[in-house]
């Protein structure tokens, strides 16, 4: 069965980091683009950071030079690596690949 199982969420303070790990089961994954969202409670899902399979990256405005996202196509794993954390970034961030999701992963950003 193919699927997407995100980890490395967790509670930090602002100004923290963390990094997120997104495993594919399938090595099919490594031929497409994989990308990041969030969602927080009582908004949409947005879109934070995607790379392509050549590594091509995108980030959104609001964590562009923060966050960083790469991908380790020997693991089938794809990361994103966040700095400089900020309250407005606590969500449930999932990975995303062709149609498939993953289960999400929580990130809070508190003192």
């Amino acid at each position: 069965q193919v699927q997407l199982v995100e980890s490395g969420g967790g509670l930090v303070q602002p100004g923290g980091s963390l990094r997120l790990s997104c495993a594919a089961s399938s090595s099919i994954f490594r031929f497409n683009a994989m990308g990041w969202y969030r969602q927080a409670p009582g908004k949409q899902r947005e879109s934070v950071a995607a790379i392509t399979s050549g590594g091509s990256t995108w980030y959104a405005d609001s964590v562009k030079g923060r966050f960083t996202i790469s991908r380790d196509n020997a693991k089938n794993t794809v990361y994103l690596q966040m700095n400089s954390l900020k309250p407005e970034d606590t969500a449930v961030y999932y990975c995303k690949s062709y149609e498939y999701w993953g289960q999400g992963t929580q990130v809070t950003v508190s003192s």
